[in-house]
């Protein structure tokens, strides 16, 4: 029996569907692995030029060979907590412990309805001059940018009681592993650059292995973003965004950033105020560094911490992230600087469109699949690929395998070999939970042009078991 008019129109609507898709799916695979091409050719550029011009004659700087700041300060870290009991004390202790009796002072902002979270903070900073409380008036959660302006608030009040100013504002979670040089470290950079941004490495998971999977697919992805990412954007003088954590701010360019003496530096209807402020800072003419160094033992100074190990958590944060830059960072921050700024804050924007076209490309898949499987059975229309999607998809595949060589070089290079090999099948992880975080970032952001407002939609945290320094 031949196949019946209805049944043939819809093989050829199939067939049409995926031929478009399948366009659509490799010109934006293409735009986009080509655009990450570039990145790497620079990063590499940049590494070879400083290997010959300035190591090939220098010491790597290493923190022990770190000079003393020529203006040393006191530091305020901020540490913003909602429902963070279960880390919070782990956090600090280990914080104090490790920066010992430094020009520093924590301060921490909690809830009047999360209870535990402020016990927990108290506990310690019974007697505790390096720590201070700090109790939002408003019951949680509002904004991440909303506690951190209560804090700020707090450190004006101790500049006043004290007579004197802080030299830097130093951003920290609930639930970092900080470093014990990092506060000496921001003392000497401050001097010489508004904003300093250290890097993020992500605690390699724990528990099955989907949950495993999950958490190191934040380390593939940091380990390309701080370490290759953001010296290629720092070379090319375009603006480097505060990570939120292992960032410090010289104190009065933050204060520049409110609206009026009389406001505060953060904008609270931001999700993503720490990644504002490092562009804001850039618009204002201020200068901002990542910097990579490393200690007596050769460990790279940075921030460690536990990221999300299940798919619903890992979306939610995701979404967040996607909401603040890459969907309302368009009308809030603009299109500012120069033909490298343009091209940087279109990459930080690209990600829900990157979702879209990853969607595409697995649909496409899919209904090739699925035509491959119907033509066992019925006649299919013949409708040979063009030239230009054949050579489109030559394209992409060497892009492709590119990109998972850098991707093992680099995650390799932060975690060792086999974390690099597992970084190749956990991308079907990473473009999953990027599809499912796309999807709930636009109702989110569509939302809240309706009125809703965004609210501090954060994860559960994890602190790992740390044992004393002796």
């Amino acid at each position: 029996m031949g196949v019946k008019p209805l049944g043939e129109w819809t093989v050829a609507l199939l067939v049409a569907l995926h031929h478009e898709v399948l366009l659509f799916a490799a010109v934006g695979l293409a735009i986009g692995g080509l655009d990450d091409l570039l990145v790497d050719l620079l990063f590499f550029a940049r590494k070879a030029w400083r290997d010959i011009t300035i190591y090939g004659r220098h010491e790597r700087m290493t923190t022990p060979l770190l000079p003393a700041s020529a203006r040393p300060g006191k530091i305020a870290i901020f540490v913003p907590a909602w429902q963070e009991a279960n880390v919070i004390g782990p956090m600090l202790r280990n914080a104090l412990d490790r920066w010992g009796d430094g020009p520093y002072r924590i301060f921490v902002g909690t809830y009047p309805n999360d209870l535990d979270t402020i016990g927990a903070v108290a506990e310690l900073a019974k007697g505790e001059p390096r720590l201070m409380l700090g109790i939002n008036d408003r019951p949680g959660p509002t904004t991440k940018a909303d506690c951190l302006n209560l804090l700020w608030r707090a450190m004006l009040a101790d500049e006043a009681a004290g007579g004197f100013r802080y030299k830097a504002v130093l951003l920290h979670d609930a639930e970092d592993v900080v470093h014990a040089d990092e506060i000496r470290l921001f003392d000497f950079m401050i001097d010489r650059f508004e904003m300093v941004q250290l890097p993020v490495l992500p605690l390699p998971g724990r528990g099955g292995w989907l949950a495993r999977a999950i958490a190191n697919h934040y380390g593939d992805e940091f380990a390309e973003s701080h370490g290759k990412f953001l010296t290629v954007r720092e070379a090319l003088g375009a603006s480097v965004p505060s990570a939120g954590v292992a960032c410090a701010f010289e104190r009065n360019t933050l204060a520049a950033l409110a609206p009026d003496p009389a406001s505060c530096p953060f904008d609270p209807t931001s999700l993503t105020e720490d990644y504002e402020a490092g562009l804001r800072i850039r618009d204002m003419g201020g200068r901002g560094v990542f910097v990579r160094m490393r200690d007596a033992d050769g460990e790279v100074v940075a921030t460690r911490e536990y990221f999300p190990d299940c798919i619903h958590a890992a979306v939610k944060q995701k979404a967040r992230w996607m909401v603040g830059i890459s969907l309302a960072g368009w009308d809030r921050l603009g299109w500012r600087g120069g033909p490298a700024e343009w091209w940087m804050r279109l990459r930080d924007r690209r990600a829900a469109i990157a979702a879209l076209v990853l969607f595409a490309a697995y649909i496409s898949l899919l209904l090739g699949c699925a035509l491959a499987l119907m033509g066992l059975f019925v006649p299919m229309p013949a409708r040979p690929l063009s030239s230009t999607i054949i050579l489109l998809l030559w394209l992409n595949l060497l892009l492709m395998l590119w990109r998972a060589g850098m991707r093992v070089l680099f995650v390799t290079r932060a975690y060792g070999l086999r974390a690099g090999l597992g970084a190749v099948p956990r991308t079907l992880i990473a473009n999953y939970i990027a599809i499912l975080a796309a999807r709930r970032a636009v109702f989110l952001y569509i939302r809240s042009l309706f009125g809703e407002p965004l609210a501090w939609d954060k994860t559960q945290h994890h602190f790992p078991d740390l044992q004393p320094r002796s």
